[in-house]
């Protein structure tokens, strides 16, 4: 992929939940027979997880596995995104079910801005939110490849309205950043500034690690200027090269540039971060093996490796 940000956006608008929907329900108490692993993570450490879309070739063929083998690997969270959006309530139900026997939890999911925007499908997102136990309703990306100033003026309004909208219903809002929005509008001014200053300190900004430091910005001066707002991280590296050198986003957690010891302890002191969450678009191995080989890099460096 020449473009790993636009064409993830493409398979977030594109991709149907038909897949998802296959898996036999009756068969997720089946899943559960092998005991777990126990993972034991210090207080002081915010837990880890994985955004779903890592795992979106083995989620689509086996949603119930997909999420056993997550658990297994260590990981505490999952973040769906949005092909949950067609599933039935019930079917949510069942997944929620699930969720809570593997000891999985589910704090934000990620979604188009209809989500967040009053109408059926915010009236949807705000039910599958509630049932999954979801504490963050994120949009995953502009409705628009290249904004104006104008564009992301309405957005940002519309973000900043959801904020009230989701609150009585115990949900808040976020934003999750891709590459472009830390590149000057024609005013001069990047659209990741104008949302973070245009919108509640309680609307949270979810920072892509990899988009932005691909932008060439600067993710330890982003958590110093935005305190308490970073609650929510995708641990995404980055690489100068191409797809074929395995550059990229197609990295591993810790074989990019991104400034990492530094990034977490600035998080964790300042930017408010709750829960992080392993994100990779594609490598050299499988899905598995890649979310595998990311978290143990993630522990070793939590150990001081």
């Amino acid at each position: 992929m020449s473009n790993p940000s636009c064409s993830r956006r493409d398979f977030l608008s594109r991709t149907g939940a038909a897949a998802l929907l296959t898996t036999s329900l009756p068969a997720l108490a089946n899943a559960m027979e092998s005991p777990l692993p126990s993972v034991n993570y210090a207080a002081a450490v915010p837990p880890i997880g994985i955004e779903l879309y890592a795992l979106r070739t083995e989620l689509a063929r086996d949603l119930p596995n997909t999420l056993r083998t997550t658990r297994q690997l260590g990981y505490e969270l999952v973040e769906f995104y949005a092909p949950y959006m067609s599933w039935s309530l019930p079917y949510a139900k069942d997944v929620r079910l699930m969720l809570d026997d593997l000891g999985l939890k589910c704090r934000s999911t990620h979604n188009a801005l209809t989500s967040l925007v009053p109408g059926d499908s915010m009236t949807k997102a705000i039910e599958l939110n509630q049932i999954l136990g979801t504490r963050y309703v994120v949009l995953a990306s502009p409705p628009f490849a290249r904004g104006s100033a104008d564009q992301y003026k309405t957005l940002t309004d519309q973000l900043a309205a959801s904020v009230a909208l989701l609150a009585p219903h115990g949900l808040m809002a976020g934003y999750h950043n891709h590459d472009e929005e830390w590149m000057p509008l024609a005013n001069g001014i990047r659209p990741m500034d104008f949302i973070a200053n245009n919108t509640p300190t309680e609307f949270m900004l979810q920072l892509d690690v990899g988009t932005c430091v691909k932008a060439g910005a600067d993710p330890v001066a982003w958590v110093n200027t935005h305190k308490g707002r970073l609650r929510s991280v995708h641990l995404k590296d980055w690489a100068p090269g191409t797809d074929a050198q395995e550059k990229g986003f197609r990295v591993l957690f810790g074989e990019g540039t991104s400034p990492w010891q530094s990034l977490t302890s600035t998080l964790e002191s300042v930017g408010g971060v709750e829960f992080y969450l392993m994100e990779q678009e594609g490598s050299r191995y499988s899905e598995f093996d890649t979310a595998k080989r990311c978290l143990e890099t993630w522990t070793t460096m939590r150990k001081g490796g």
